[in-house]
């Protein structure tokens, strides 16, 4: 494996060890404020060459971040009910996380 896919692989590895899922006493602007230097640093470094082998790793935050809402809240629980929140969000809140400028699209397997 090139250096490349080792840093995709440790930093999807960082992702996984944040569990963002269990972080439900944080409101989305703490998540916010907690994840964005991190990712925007690998958007910035990363992202410069190797944007497109970044992009399925910033799609896979978005899952994990839809799972924290849905853990956070019993009224998403229903897939329908959770995507029409994760839509508002992203229409009030264009630039909450920094890898929304990237993609702000829900992963679609796993749900």
């Amino acid at each position: 494996m090139n250096h490349q896919g080792e840093a995709l692989k440790a930093m999807g590895q960082r992702v996984r060890r944040w569990q963002i899922h269990l972080k439900v006493s944080f409101n989305l602007a703490d998540l916010a404020r907690w994840m964005n230097p991190i990712v925007r640093g690998w958007m910035q470094y990363y992202g410069r060459f190797y944007r497109t082998e970044l992009h399925p790793l910033l799609k896979r935050i978005n899952s994990y971040v839809m799972r924290w809402a849905r853990a956070k809240y019993r009224r998403l629980h229903r897939f329908k009910k959770a995507r029409a929140w994760w839509d508002a969000v992203c229409e009030r809140y264009p630039r909450g996380f920094a890898h929304w400028a990237w993609t702000r699209g829900l992963m679609q397997a796993g749900w």
